[in-house]
């Protein structure tokens, strides 16, 4: 099956509609671009509260959420339809949105003032609508934030069908004085980051008709996955901490047995639960009708790459249109690592996708990719034709605790004793060393680069001497080279003083952003993918149970997907652990762990599959090194051209 499949773009007929009906000044032809030709500073700015048909409050009233919009003038003036930019967030009144945490603002008459974020600004006067969603049970909407669930995913598909004249609207809050979208044709798009992008795909996997695209950025597509690792809890606090966080002062008020609900329905046992089915949205990807392209940082350790990899895949397995951008940055806008590339991308998508215009996006590589701070490269397809799952074997080496990695079955055992003090970043640091509290296999030095591309997993065979254990198992690159930061504080970015703009400003409402810029450190090491598991989820993700000490079990730990390439003269490592320090929280007990090398595999995605990694692992010997940075590794960091992709 091809990773991308297109709609047909529009006949003549209707090239000839869009360009009588959706921009100002039709040239000859079909429009290959939307124009600033609209006033912002005189859109109209209205508010309208959409009933979602739920009572999630329970105060024997069906909910209605907030609806912010802002529009063009001049095409209802003309008769003429325009398509929906959206996003729907909990985060408008109580956080913020983007690097400069923006809220909503109002003015008297509880129009909005300031809309948060560029999409307003840029894409309004170029005859789009903007519509700002408050989720349910935030700022000015009824009922009350449920973390994914259908609370939180009908606020936003309610909204859809309102502006496909599916659901009722109204001008206030608790009148009855209807509101109707006659403005708009109906087609949306859904945009947003985090929580924001979490919903737009949520939505997506309702089907409903009328959403055209989503643009999700470092969304979740498996709430489990948020708070849990294959049973392995990443946080002391679950949903319910989540929805308290940003409920109104209404919701505060009203929604103690919501709350309630979301603490019943996600035991910290790490057990699957129908809440967590609810807020799958992977398993209903054969119902995605819109176009998708995703964005997310490689090194996102909030929303973990796992969430996009497995979206991905249930996408491609359902022949959903695609693109992809996948940056070095932890959780990070890309208006905020590649502004205007980004920019200039994201407005000929919503002009494809919902104008209709044959501007040869579709047409164009389907993979952005970061190799390096603000250096990229395009693939054609991603994952890369020829991809192939790869098994590598972890074998004894000449020291207790460092092995090798190669495709011969090992044989013996490695122990490790799991110390919740350590973290990937000390493993990796020590992983020429024997340590007590890992396990690392490493590849020779490579005789030619070696591309990653998507998801891995691992399956382990160990022995644990206590009735608990968690287990981690990462990838590393060994080598030098300069990357993102993504551990700072700004995740791989910098922000400057200096700003610019990026559409039309008006009274209370600036299009101009504070300029970012790539915030690098050196590095003799990176971890580039990592997955986490209780051994007791061993048999069944549903329900975990305490281990026989002594006993063997054997577990597969599902890596996060990523795109990353091990250069010339580096070692590739694999590093099975206990505790990932500040990701996983550790068990009641301190095991130590014995592997069974003979049935420990990583699968690992390579471009190239088996014969690529045979061939760069040739002519070195797979043994430990005697120190993480030899001499002779690459320390210039120019982008290399590597099969299946173009500078």
């Amino acid at each position: 099956m091809p990773l991308r499949i297109w709609r047909p773009l529009a006949t003549a007929a209707i090239a000839a509609l869009l360009a009588a009906f959706l921009t100002p000044t039709a040239a000859h032809g079909a429009p290959r671009e939307s124009r600033p030709v609209y006033s912002y500073g005189n859109a109209i700015r209205e508010s309208v509260w959409v009933d979602t048909g739920l009572d999630g409050d329970g105060d024997g009233k069906t909910d209605r959420v907030a609806v912010d919009i802002v529009r063009p003038r001049e095409p209802a003036a003309q008769g003429r339809r325009i398509p929906v930019i959206m996003d729907a967030s909990p985060y408008y009144s109580c956080c913020g949105r983007g690097n400069e945490s923006q809220k909503k603002t109002y003015d008297a008459a509880g129009h909005v003032v300031q809309m948060p974020l560029f999409y307003d600004n840029y894409f309004v006067p170029r005859g789009y609508a903007f519509v700002g969603v408050d989720l349910a049970g935030t700022n000015r909407s009824d009922g009350c934030a449920d973390v994914g669930g259908r609370s939180d995913i009908q606020s936003a598909k309610a909204v859809i069908d309102w502006l496909n004249g599916r659901a009722k609207g109204y001008t206030t809050r608790t009148g009855t004085t209807a509101a109707r979208a006659t403005w708009t044709n109906g087609r949306t798009g859904m945009i947003g980051k985090s929580w924001d992008g979490t919903i737009a795909n949520g939505v997506a996997a309702t089907g409903v008709r009328g959403l055209k695209t989503i643009v999700p950025i470092s969304a979740i597509s498996s709430w489990y996955d948020y708070f849990f690792a294959q049973g392995a809890p990443f946080y002391d606090s679950g949903p319910d901490s989540l929805s308290d966080y940003v409920d109104s002062p209404d919701a505060h008020a009203k929604c103690a047995a919501a709350q309630r609900k979301l603490v019943d329905g996600a035991p910290r046992s790490g057990d699957w639960t129908p809440l967590w089915t609810e807020r799958d949205y992977a398993k209903d990807a054969n119902k995605v009708r819109a176009s998708v392209f995703l964005v997310h940082g490689m090194q996102d350790l909030n929303v973990r790459t796992k969430q996009f990899g497995q979206w991905w895949n249930a996408l491609a397995k359902n022949g959903v249109e695609r693109k992809i951008w996948l940056s070095q940055t932890g959780h990070v806008d890309p208006f905020d690592f590649r502004r205007a590339q980004w920019v200039d991308t994201l407005h000929r998508w919503f002009d494809h996708e919902l104008l209709g215009y044959d501007n040869g996006i579709d047409r164009e590589p389907t993979a952005d990719i970061e190799r390096h701070p603000d250096q990229w490269v395009t693939s054609t397809a991603w994952p890369p034709r020829g991809t192939a799952t790869t098994t590598l074997r972890p074998g004894r080496g000449s020291q207790a605790g460092v092995g090798t990695l190669g495709l011969r079955t090992g044989t013996g055992t490695e122990a490790f004793t799991d110390d919740p003090k350590l973290s990937e970043t000390d493993w990796a640091a020590h992983i020429g060393e024997s340590t007590a509290g890992k396990a690392g296999f490493l590849t020779g030095p490579l005789t030619k680069d070696l591309r990653v591309s998507g998801s891995s997993t691992v399956t382990v065979t160990v022995t644990p001497t206590t009735s608990t254990a968690h287990l981690s198992a990462v990838l590393a690159d060994l080598g030098p080279d300069t990357i993102r930061d993504y551990a700072d504080s700004g995740e791989g970015i910098t922000t400057l003083t200096d700003r610019t703009c990026w559409g039309a400003s008006a009274t209370g409402d600036s299009a101009c952003y504070r300029v970012t810029q790539a915030k690098k450190t050196a590095v003799s090491v990176t971890v580039f993918s990592r997955g986490w598991a209780d051994l007791g989820h061993y048999a069944s993700i549903r329900k975990g149970v305490p281990l026989t000490p002594g006993r063997a079990y054997t577990i597969t730990l599902d890596l996060a997907a990523t795109d990353h390439v091990v250069p010339k003269g580096h070692r590739l490592a694999l590093i099975v652990a206990g505790t990932d320090k500040d990701l996983i929280d550790p068990p009641s007990s301190t095991p130590t762990l014995t592997m069974d090398l003979s049935r420990t595999a990583a699968r690992v995605p390579l471009v190239g599959g088996e014969a690529a990694f045979a061939d760069a692992a040739s002519g070195s010997a797979a043994t430990a090194p005697e120190a993480t940075t030899q001499g002779g590794l690459r320390t210039s960091h120019a982008v290399r051209r590597i099969p299946g992709e173009t500078l």
